[in-house]
Order: structure tokens, then sequence, then C-alpha cells
């Protein structure tokens, strides 16, 4: 039996338009709901990510992020 969704954490969530547009492309590619989409990308992080590339990815992000903030 299938575990129920039950959404009973919220949080403010402050995206840039880049990842809105891919959160909403992909939630719509699934036929879900954004909310849907982030419950199942964090619920199922370890099998949706390439172990080892994202220690580079975040590498990466971390080097830009100053530079992005301005």
């Amino acid at each position: 039996m299938p575990k129920r969704l039950r959404l009973t954490r919220r949080i403010p969530v402050a995206l840039t338009e880049d990842a809105w547009r891919r959160l909403k492309a992909f939630a719509a590619e699934a036929e879900i709901t954004t909310d849907e989409a982030l419950v199942f990308l964090f619920e199922n992080f370890g099998s949706v990510t390439r172990e080892d590339n994202l220690g580079h990815r975040l590498r990466l992000f971390k080097a830009e992020l100053e530079a992005r903030k301005a």
C-alpha cells in the first residue's frame, strides 16, 4: 500500500527564474503539481542525482554564488 502524501511541512522557498521554469516544466512533464514535484525530488534525492557529479556541481555553484548575488 502506498504511503499517503501528507504535506505537513511548509517552507518559504526562493528560486531563480531559471529554477522556477525548470521546476514547472518538470512538474508539467510528470503531470503533477510543483509541490508534488519538490516532494518527489527530495524524497528520491539520492537516486535522482549523480553522486559523482553532485560534489563538482556544488563546488561550481558555490564558486559563482557571490557573483550571482550582485
